[in-house]
């Protein structure tokens, strides 16, 4: 058994944001409570934040939604060749950000950098190009956090700009840790990269059942627009292709329920096609579906135009059924948020749900790429039985504790700090 570590250290996370209830930002917050729990103290470098200021340096060209880094994003994956201003630009960007992450390990006086996705997904190359020189030339102890990687998006394969990603996304330094999500992932990056990971799946605080919904969220029905006598179907992921909600229109088509889709999470990472023909498919289907993301954040409150904003952790108790028909998932924090929260799911067989997911036991609804009327005849019977949704739902939370829960991060984490100072350097 790995001891604890007996001194505090000072954890720098780095990602292009830190806000809202995008899967990197909230695994963030999870190694950051058990981090915090072990007597560590954690700082944020990011492009957009919602962590308190005096623990956090935002530098607004780090968002790769800033309006210069996109348009060169969108140049580099879109062409093979690239010109030679786009390399002065790389390189004069990659200068500014090595000195803005040197300010940040100064100041908050770092001695542990946590990247996340930022050296495995190239949305701001410049960024992790900077992050890996400083890296190179301090060996700072790193554990590099991937959650997504370059290879697993199609968008992404034609570019121009495979010597830097080569170089940076992800690097192999000696003094970086690697931590991957899936199994997968793990025998890509040794094949690929020639390093080895470790995985860390997307945990839950098991340990700590969800508080009993209150009063501030009895509205929830009522608020959004949800007929007393309908079905609250949540849909609680982004609005992006990868994320199939298709299927679950059609699913909550043939149930012949009067039913109510809401999708929790807005779209606009990778623009807004896809939202007008998820909007245009439920009006084809007859799926009466709300798209509620201006109603839903990490955390409760107000708007500007002062209507109630509910978190997530309202949402699920207030559903009667959780879809999750992804295509492509790293992990799958909605899957776990389910689990938590009691409810039955009606999951995709995604690759990484059947290699990893799947064969610990879980009892969900499940269905390979397209809705039959298997899939929908068991969600009407689980829906109908009362007591084998309890039954169910019971197993699977016993299991969640098992697998998924700040326990298994904790060990997971001391493993990787003792790695990297050695169990004498505390």
């Amino acid at each position: 058994m790995i001891k604890s570590l007996t001194r505090s250290i000072n954890v720098g996370f780095i990602s292009f944001r830190f806000q809202g209830t995008d899967g990197v930002s909230l695994e963030t917050s999870k190694w950051a409570d058990v981090l915090q729990e072990m007597g560590h103290s954690c700082f944020y470098f990011s492009g957009l934040s919602d962590r308190p200021a005096e623990i956090s340096m935002v530098v607004e060209e780090a968002h790769f939604l800033h309006p210069e880094i996109r348009d060169y994003y969108t140049n580099f994956f879109d062409s093979h060749q690239r010109t030679e201003e786009q390399t002065r630009w790389i390189h004069a960007k990659r200068k500014f950000f090595k000195e803005q992450l040197r300010t940040f390990i100064g100041e908050f006086n770092i001695e542990l950098l946590i990247p996340q996705n930022v050296l495995s997904f190239p949305l701001n190359i410049a960024l992790s190009m900077a992050l890996t020189e400083l890296i190179a030339e301090t060996l700072i102890p790193t554990i590099a956090h991937h959650h997504d990687f370059t290879w697993e998006r199609k968008p992404l394969l034609v570019n121009s700009i495979w010597d830097y990603i080569y170089m940076a996304v992800p690097p192999n330094l000696p003094s970086v840790q690697h931590v991957v999500i899936n199994s997968s992932a793990s025998h890509q990056l040794a094949r690929r990269i020639g390093v080895s990971s470790t995985i860390v799946p997307n945990v839950m605080d098991f340990e700590n059942p969800p508080p009993l919904a209150d009063d501030y969220s009895s509205d929830m029905r009522e608020s959004l627009g949800i007929d007393a006598d309908e079905l609250f179907i949540l849909q609680p992921t982004r609005v992006v292709q990868r994320k199939g909600i298709e299927h679950a229109i059609e699913l909550v088509s043939r149930l012949g329920r009067k039913a109510r889709l809401v999708i929790s999470h807005a779209s606009g990472d990778d623009g807004y096609q896809y939202e007008a023909r998820v909007k245009n498919f439920a009006d084809q289907m007859g799926v009466r579906t709300i798209f509620s993301s201006e109603r839903f954040d990490e955390n409760r409150g107000t708007s500007a135009e002062g209507e109630k904003i509910y978190s997530l952790s309202d949402a699920y108790p207030n559903a009667d059924l959780v879809t999750y028909p992804s295509l492509i998932e790293g992990f799958g924090n909605a899957f776990l948020e389910a689990l938590y929260y009691r409810k039955p799911i009606v999951v995709n067989n995604y690759a990484i749900y059947a290699t990893d997911i799947r064969p610990k036991g879980f009892k969900v609804i499940e269905f390979n790429d397209y809705i039959t009327q298997s899939t929908v005849e068991e969600t009407l019977r689980i829906l109908d039985d009362a007591e084998l949704q309890d039954r169910l739902c019971t197993l699977n939370y016993a299991l969640a504790v098992r697998y998924y829960s700040y326990s298994v991060l904790r060990n997971k984490l001391l493993v990787l700090l003792s790695t990297a100072f050695g169990l004498n350097g505390f």
